[in-house]
């Protein structure tokens, strides 16, 4: 896919180059590959965000002014740099092949963000500023892309998502994840723009009389040849300062955009009435695909360790809940069509008095199909089918089989899903008591609708029931970081629950509060103040993410208008 005479100088009727040199191959095949591995470890577990714009800039940089299919090949390094390890806990308990596919897969949109990254290259190269931009738009693109297709999408190792811990998490709430990712790539073009332009101006200014700089980003100024006689000093001085001045700003607006969104106002706390909610992570008796085989463990545990919540709070120990939240799977058998399941949830809510959000497997409506639920357990009067959620986004390959005959041809190892999980039809907004949950489950934290439609909904508390006995640490903090968006790009408070961690608590701030640790049985209690008012980002839902895809393609469109014209004889 790299062509190897990226280097020379197109010919007029070569309407996929574009004018000037790239980087050469023996640079930029590291660099792609590098850019990879820096976002890489800008996501949890390692989380060191600064470095997403780095890996960011560094593919920018080596896509720039390729061929097509070159900038395909580096985009596709750099995914595969990314997702074969960011997506490792995929092969825990299934084998590679899925791992594999699912990388290779999510490498292909990098490929496509390279191949838009060369094509874009004579917009960048006609003014200083047009890069950054251009980066963002294209980010923000092919993540959207990304998010909805195939079978809707895998939104997984999004940009916004690696910046939990960084002052940009705050524009969640201007715009959501689409906002974030956009600001993360804008610094990642600021660098890339300084980056160049430091290579620009040093071949321009080296004393060896290489002569002026035939660089097109640099067609903003004319160029200065290099003054060596001593009585031009102060002259020369200033025509120095004037050749950095390219390389210094763009740095410094990167530096002071990532502070600067530490003045968008978020919210420490919600400003509603206060509720005490407890989350029990009930653990399994081993990690691992048959934990399924384990139901009646599992749902034991989280009773036995609710009932232990219950005596605690009787001995006055701890405040008494108004509600409590069992992860995703923490009951497998069917708790309405079981009587043994039912009757020993029932006795866990009476012992605490207080509703609890079960995640249950319920078994049809038709014959080979189960539904993924959360569904309310009230004391006294047992399940609650009035206040039921049944997972709208089911994972494909995981939690049913599209074209099951066809995957069958690639692997059998989708017939270990014997039941389709079929999806829900209404947002997961359950009213449970005191206060309005906006329950999602598992993966679908990472849909921006998802989320929304709980919280236009009425939810004043978003709940993420999730079941990670299948994986491992990495993936529940990766997880985690999602909630931590999702809670500043709504304002509200926000937990995630987990069988076997990690649990925990976030203010509408993205701070995170009596975390549990992994492969451990655990409850923790906390109160918490409600809130129901709308962020920016609430209010206007899809169209950040609309109005930059849609300036993403007219950048493809106008880069496009660009080439031809260059190509055009006369």
């Amino acid at each position: 896919m790299l062509d190897q005479d990226e280097t020379r100088t197109p010919r007029v009727t070569g309407a996929p180059a574009v004018a000037g040199r790239p980087l050469p191959l023996r640079v930029a095949v590291p660099l792609a590959v590098a850019a990879g591995l820096a976002l890489l470890v800008a996501f949890p577990p390692y989380g060191v965000w600064p470095l997403a714009p780095v890996g960011v800039a560094l593919l920018a940089a080596a896509a720039h002014r390729r061929r097509l299919r070159a900038g395909a090949g580096l985009g596709f390094l750099t995914g595969v740099a990314l997702f074969a390890p960011l997506l490792a806990w995929t092969n825990l308990h299934t084998g590679y092949l899925p791992w594999v596919l699912l990388s290779l897969l999510q490498a292909g949109y990098l490929a496509l963000l390279g191949a838009a990254t060369a094509w874009v290259s004579p917009l960048a190269d006609r003014g200083r500023w047009a890069w950054p931009a251009l980066t963002g738009l294209l980010w923000v693109g092919q993540e959207a892309l990304r998010d909805r297709t195939p079978f809707g999408g895998f939104p997984w190792g999004r940009l916004a998502f690696s910046q939990d811990e960084s002052p940009l998490l705050r524009l969640a709430a201007l715009g959501g994840a689409p906002v974030v990712t956009f600001a993360v790539a804008l610094v990642g073009g600021l660098l890339v723009t300084a980056g160049w332009r430091t290579v620009s101006t040093l071949r321009r200014g080296t004393p060896t009389g290489t002569g002026p700089s035939t660089d097109p980003a640099d067609t903003d100024r004319p160029d200065d040849p290099v003054d060596t006689n001593p009585t031009t000093t102060a002259a020369s001085g200033r025509g120095s300062a004037r050749r950095w001045a390219p390389v210094v700003v763009p740095a410094v607006v990167a530096v002071a955009l990532t502070a600067g969104a530490l003045l968008v106002p978020v919210a420490s706390t919600g400003s509603g009435a206060g509720v005490t909610v407890a989350i029990v992570q009930g653990n399994v008796p081993r990690l691992g695909l048959d934990f399924n085989a384990q139901r009646q463990a599992v749902l034991n545990n989280h009773v036995d360790a609710t009932i232990e919540l219950a005596g605690r709070v009787a001995a006055g120990q701890q405040p008494h809940p108004d509600v409590v939240v069992w992860p995703e799977n923490s009951s497998d058998i069917d708790p309405l069509r079981n009587p043994t399941a039912g009757a020993r949830i029932s006795q866990a809510a009476d012992a605490i008095g207080a509703p609890i959000l079960v995640g249950a497997v319920l078994l049809g409506p038709d014959v080979g199909q189960v539904r993924n639920a959360g569904i309310l357990w009230r004391p006294g009067t047992g399940a609650d089918l009035e206040q039921l959620y049944t997972k709208r986004h089911p994972v494909p390959f995981a939690e049913y089989v599209p074209l099951r005959d066809v995957a069958r041809m690639v692997s059998k190892q989708v017939d270990l899903i014997r039941n389709d999980f079929v999806p829900g039809s209404t947002p997961g907004v359950v009213r449970a008591g005191p206060a309005v949950l906006g329950d999602v489950i598992c993966f679908e934290v990472a849909y921006d609708e998802v989320v929304r439609d709980t919280v236009t909904g009425g939810a004043q508390l978003l709940v993420v029931q999730t079941n990670n006995a299948t994986f491992d640490v990495a993936e529940a903090r990766q997880q985690l970081a999602m909630v931590r968006l999702r809670a500043v790009e709504h304002g509200r408070p926000a937990l995630m629950a987990s069988t076997v961690g990690v649990s925990g608590f976030v203010a509408p701030d993205g701070r995170v509060s009596d975390a549990t640790g992994f492969n451990t049985r655990e409850v923790v209690v906390r109160q918490l103040r409600l809130d129901d008012g709308r962020t920016l980002a609430t209010r206007l839902g899809w169209w950040p993410e609309v109005t930059l895809a849609a300036l993403a393609a007219a950048a493809l469109v106008g880069a496009a208008v660009l080439r031809r014209r260059r190509v055009m004889p006369g």
